[in-house]
């Protein structure tokens, strides 16, 4: 831990090692610009709010908990109650008690919710394939996983992953399956 904290009083604004993080940050933007650009054009659904079906259609009986969502979607708890009122209002989503505790709120995948999902997903895949996997080789994508999963763990919730999972959502062929 020392030499963490060796490294970070030593950082100028001009060392070149902000590089990397700028890239970073332009990338991030731009890509979750054009995700959700295509998302709203073609679906008319924000990465937000995609990333939110997402999240709940990989949870179990596929309902969260508000604050548990707001963790899993970087919003405040605010924020993802607006985002929830927007998806409800929609059919997407239905609110309820918490099953387990009374005082708390859950978000439900509608099937509508999940239907949803499973169409604007063809696009956002098709996006991700475009923007960034078409643009590395195997080595540089093992490179970023492993570099920014530590960035995530170390910056993270030590409480939201341990050290065997893998940090943020994993689309899984059976969330997005069609049914039937």
């Amino acid at each position: 831990m020392g030499d963490r904290t060796a490294i970070r009083s030593e950082l100028r604004p001009d060392d070149p090692r902000l590089d990397a993080w700028r890239a970073f940050l332009v990338a991030h933007a731009r890509l979750s610009r054009r995700l959700d650009e295509e998302l709203r054009a073609e679906h008319d659904l924000s990465l937000a709010e995609y990333d939110a079906l997402l999240q709940l259609a990989q949870a179990p009986d596929r309902r969260l908990r508000m604050s548990r969502l707001a963790g899993l979607v970087l919003l405040s708890k605010s924020g993802v109650t607006r985002l929830i009122d927007r998806l409800e209002a929609d059919g997407f989503v239905e609110r309820t008690q918490c099953l387990h505790d009374a005082r708390g709120a859950e978000a439900v995948l509608t099937g509508t919710g999940l239907e949803k999902l499973r169409t604007a997903a063809e696009t956002h895949l098709a996006g991700i394939d475009r923007y960034f996997m078409a643009t590395l080789g195997p080595t540089e994508l093992a490179t970023i996983q492993r570099s920014l999963t530590a960035v995530a763990r170390s910056a993270g919730d030590e409480a939201e992953a341990s050290a065997d999972e893998p940090v943020g959502p994993t689309v899984t062929e059976r969330t997005l399956a069609p049914a039937g």
